[in-house]
């Protein structure tokens, strides 16, 4: 019983923090990354799309990303959807290939672009608190553990508690270095 309340934790904190990383990685960096488009949707037959499933995205240069679409028709569509993404990206159709060049960030946007990575490494600490205080109930709660084995697994849960916060402390502060190359 004690090594499944353990196991749930360690399954949500890493569930928290693969979310944070997927949040991380569509920051937009000095380099340019198809993952940097994941998060836009395009008006494709009247149904919000993700470009995913509409073009492949590559990036043949540091600061280029191409977008191939499957069906030419969708090419002002995908345009139009990259124009109007918070990305401040503006790109280049030639009528079969999408080129987005991607600008040097100014200092003004990359101490911007920290403080909202520094954010979401907070949030994602937090979610990584909120799984260890919810199975802190349930260990709590569990009629079949004694006391010895109730706080042997809560100091279990803090240890893993503690790992999944340095390992967000990490994340955030490979990708503040990233973002503040030049």
């Amino acid at each position: 019983m004690k090594n499944e309340f353990t196991e749930l934790a360690a399954l949500e904190m890493d569930e928290a923090v693969e979310k944070l990383m997927v949040r991380l990685s569509r920051i937009r960096t000095g380099k340019a990354s198809p993952a940097l488009l994941d998060g836009i949707r395009v008006e494709y037959y009247g149904t919000p799309t993700p470009l995913k499933q509409l073009a492949n995205v590559n990036a043949p240069e540091p600061r280029l990303l191409t977008v191939a679409p499957f069906d030419r028709s969708a090419l002002p569509e995908i345009e139009k959807a990259i124009l109007a993404s918070d990305l401040g990206l503006n790109p280049t159709n030639d009528g079969n290939l999408i080129r987005i060049p991607i600008p040097e960030l100014t200092e003004e946007r990359r101490r911007e672009l920290t403080r909202t990575v520094k954010e979401y490494g907070e949030q994602g600490k937090i979610a990584v608190r909120k799984v260890r205080q919810t199975v802190k109930d349930k260990v709590k709660k569990s009629d079949e553990l004694t006391e010895d084995e109730q706080r042997q697994t809560l100091d279990e849960i803090q240890k893993l508690t503690d790992s999944h916060c340095d390992r967000i402390d990490e994340l955030v502060k490979a990708k503040e270095a990233e973002i503040m190359e030049i």
